[in-house]
């Protein structure tokens, strides 16, 4: 090769390493496979340049292992069954040792939420997937309006919004006399506008009338 060949050689394997070393760091699920593939395809494309066989056959076999999680993830994330809602107490211990566990990532995109503002009336729910709670939503009513208190997801399954499965058994709630859920103004990167449900944006808020 030409030095010029070389350089930009040595530039592909520095980015795919550096990729592949950024992946690692990722605590999101998805976000993770997604960057992990495509560090291991310009890998595969570094290695192949270099007639590398072995690194070439092991990245491919990552890349394979990397599609067959994402599809699944995918898969799963429209599936009815891949997450169960289960409404606990308020003041249920599990849930509050949750929110104690999250409480410094929940402050970061809901400021003003404070758990120990809870009373006996608030509904509560936990998103679970298997054995994982993955998020939860609390939602207190005035009258026939259902203000929801906290929407929250785990940082490892955020890029698939879970809190969505609490939303689709909505009718659950205009049971109980609800016909219209809010959203806090104060809630940062809502993902409200992303449902299929008819949120619609008043102001800094969401709502979905029931």
């Amino acid at each position: 090769m030409t030095w010029l060949g070389d350089y930009w050689l040595e530039v592909l394997g520095w980015v795919g390493s550096a990729l592949l070393i950024v992946s690692l760091l990722q605590t999101r699920v998805l976000r993770f496979r997604i960057l992990n593939l495509a560090a291991s395809l310009i890998l595969v494309l570094f290695n192949a340049l270099l007639a590398v066989w072995p690194m070439v056959g092991m990245n491919l076999a990552v890349c394979v292992i990397n599609v067959v999680f994402i599809v699944r993830l995918l898969r799963d994330w429209r599936s009815e069954t891949a997450y169960e809602v289960l409404e606990v107490g308020p003041h249920d211990a599990y849930l509050r040792h949750f929110l104690v566990v999250h409480e410094a990532d929940i402050g970061r995109y809901q400021p003003g939420f404070v758990a120990a503002h809870l009373t006996d009336d608030d509904l509560a729910f936990l998103v679970q997937n298997g054995d994982e709670t993955v998020g939860v939503v609390l939602i207190r009513g005035e009258g026939a309006v259902a203000h929801v208190l906290l929407d929250y997801v785990t940082r490892r399954y955020r890029d698939f919004s879970p809190g969505t499965f609490v939303w689709r058994q909505a009718g659950q709630l205009r049971n109980r006399g609800y016909e219209k859920v809010v959203t806090p103004p104060s809630m940062l990167a809502p993902y409200y506008d992303r449902l299929p449900q008819d949120w619609r944006p008043v102001g800094a808020s969401y709502e979905l009338s029931l």
